[in-house]
């Protein structure tokens, strides 16, 4: 009887332990030689890879390097599909390889998509993965990435000094509807999934007739204040207002933004409108309207705003946004675009109202205010991926701006590389539909247990954090959300995790790269830091050798050997998977010859 009470008690603590515990995400990290010597001709090009933290579906993509200033604006392709402008092209991607943690490799035959082979010269390539086996693991279930609800969802990576964030933020604006309160949520990315007390909410307190829509920004040095963008549709306007965030309370407009709280006001020609929110680079606020169902005229502008308020330009994008030949066709004059992504200086554009995708360069534009150099690349009809109409038995074939088609795509995200990710549902089982730095449409895919039907959100994580990876809903059963038996029911609430990474180096067929070493030896800081559970260390050694790679706790005891062998000069990337141990600091010492260096690092768990 003792015994059976002792393990009742145990499996009690158990289960308390495993209820409490934060989220420590598994993360996937992936490492190969930044720089690859390569004869080219034809021959098979095999590129070892380690993959750390969990199994991985990798993608090699091979580009032009270094080119983007030699490559002038280009539409060509199925339909016109494709266009690309003052940015590197790829020139071959391979199909999706599932790979277990460890030692893996990657093969390229050396021919481009089309079949030819590539000349030997000097090529930028790239090694994508996501998780495509493991569950996801939960990270928040109070805050719903699920459905129309995706764009109204954001990660804030870095904290006010610009840095890295120890700890994201994930934050959603609920729109209360015209005249009615919004409700903000904020949540710590790290905190316990289950302990609803750590969701930090607040109000909104609209003024009548006007509501928040789309994506909300913290300020970059000041997360007491958020931006967000508001509609009229009686009065068909639209503005970006400013908020002092105060939690369990009612929201404070700043009056001091703008004119009485308000940006200057633009136009958004639709009683219905909906449009991408707005989003920041710390130096300018941008915008846009989509008006899918609210005009028969071409209209897609896009807005770049001052933090003051007032607005600087305003951009037409019907060049690709808006098509009378798919108003007469049956589809809509506009598409959008209605949902915006930001990252390192480029805005990917996207709409689930339309088969357009854009990448764009704001800055470039302000530079010149020459349209050519706002476009880097657009994705539409004709590659099949997140294509609408493209079946044969289509009602509208090939068109564009079709609302009640799929591919609905309702969320777009970009990495640190540029790949996008546009969750979509509509067409088949898929969760998500790829595009590469150039906007080439890689595939459709999907995460484990998905089926085909109503998908959310993707929002990426990318900023060598302890949390890098993928940020998913988990709504995915039969049926569509227009479907006259949509079970909202079954919508699965929370915020979800899957691991994914990115990294890039050199093909090369330059002799002697291989053989030049560096000038020094040299540790770098591993990354990321913090991490759980795994990281990369990365050193360059100045004469071939024995290296050993040696990991120590704080009271000096060693307690891993990562490396212990013979390696040539160069560049060198090695993962530490830290699975075994427990959370706390570490030092790492790397020696060659004469040669050591000590750096510490950080485990989450």
């Amino acid at each position: 009887m003792k015994k059976a009470l002792l393990l009742a008690l145990i499996i009690m603590f158990c289960a308390t332990t495993a209820f409490s515990a934060n989220f420590g995400p598994t993360l996937l990290k992936l490492s190969a030689d930044p720089i690859i010597k390569y004869d080219f001709g034809g021959s098979e090009l095999s590129i070892p890879v380690q993959v750390g933290g969990t199994t991985a579906g990798i993608i090699l993509c091979v580009f032009t390097k270094d080119q983007a200033e030699n490559i002038a604006y280009t539409q060509n392709g199925n339909l016109g599909w494709h266009m690309v402008n003052k940015i590197d092209t790829c020139l071959y991607y391979s199909t999706l390889k599932s790979c277990s943690a460890g030692a893996n490799t990657i093969t390229w035959d050396g021919e481009d998509q089309d079949g030819g082979v590539v000349p030997a010269g000097d090529y930028t390539y790239y090694l994508w993965a996501y998780d495509n086996m493991g569950a996801k693991q939960p990270v928040c279930n109070f805050i719903d990435a699920s459905m129309c609800y995706s764009y109204y969802v954001d990660i804030e990576e870095f904290d006010e000094s610009g840095l890295p964030s120890a700890n994201p933020i994930v934050h959603k604006e609920s729109m209360g509807g015209w005249g009615h309160t919004a409700i903000p949520y904020r949540w710590k990315i790290g905190d316990n999934p289950l302990d609803e007390a750590l969701l930090e909410t607040a109000l909104i307190p609209m003024a009548e007739g006007w509501t928040i829509r789309g994506d909300t920004f913290f300020h970059p040095t000041d997360f007491s204040y958020f931006y967000g963008h508001s509609d009229n549709p009686t009065l068909l306007s639209g503005a970006i207002q400013k908020w002092k965030w105060i939690p369990g309370g009612d929201c404070e407009m700043q009056s001091d933004f703008g004119d009485a709280g308000y940006s200057d006001i633009h136009s958004t020609k639709n009683s219905n409108y909906s449009g991408p929110g707005v989003i920041t680079d710390g130096e300018y606020l941008y915008s846009g309207t989509q008006s899918a169902d609210g005009s028969n005229e071409p209209f897609a502008p896009f807005y770049i705003y001052d933090f003051d308020g007032t607005l600087i330009t305003e951009l037409d994008l019907s060049e690709f946004w808006c098509d009378p030949d798919d108003l007469a066709a049956g589809g809509q004059m506009n598409g959008g675009p209605m949902e915006h992504s930001y990252r390192n200086g480029r805005v990917l554009l996207n709409s689930h109202c339309s088969c357009m995708n854009n990448l764009v360069d704001p800055i470039a534009y302000l530079d010149s205010e020459d349209m050519d150099d706002f476009w880097l690349w657009t994705n539409g009809n004709g590659d099949y991926i997140l294509d609408h109409n493209y079946e044969d038995t289509a009602a509208n074939q090939w068109v564009c701006n079709d609302f009640m088609v799929g591919a609905f795509k309702m969320s777009a995200d970009i990495d640190a590389h540029l790949f996008s990710n546009i969750n979509a549902s509509g067409i088949g089982t898929m969760s998500f539909g790829l595009f590469a730095p150039d906007g080439s449409g890689i595939g459709n895919f999907l995460y484990a247990g998905e089926t085909d039907g109503a998908k959310g959100g993707t929002i990426i994580v990318d900023s060598d954090t302890a949390f890098d990876g993928l940020y998913v809903d988990d709504t995915h059963h039969a049926g569509m959300w227009y479907d006259a038996d949509y079970d909202l029911a079954l919508e699965v609430m929370g915020l979800f995790f899957l691991g994914g990474d990115v990294i890039s180096g050199v093909i090369t067929s330059a002799v002697g790269v291989e053989e030049a070493a560096p000038a020094a030896f040299s540790v770098a800081q591993n990354a990321p830091n913090p991490f759980n559970p795994t990281t990369t260390i990365s050193f360059n050694l100045v004469d071939a050798g024995n290296v050993s790679i040696e990991v120590y706790n704080v009271a000096g005891q060693k307690v891993d050997t990562i490396v212990d062998g013979f390696m040539d000069a160069g560049s060198h990337s090695v993962v530490w998977d830290a699975s075994g141990f427990s959370a706390g600091v570490y030092f790492y010492t790397v020696k060659s010859g004469e040669f050591s260096r000590t750096m510490k690092m950080t485990l989450l768990k």
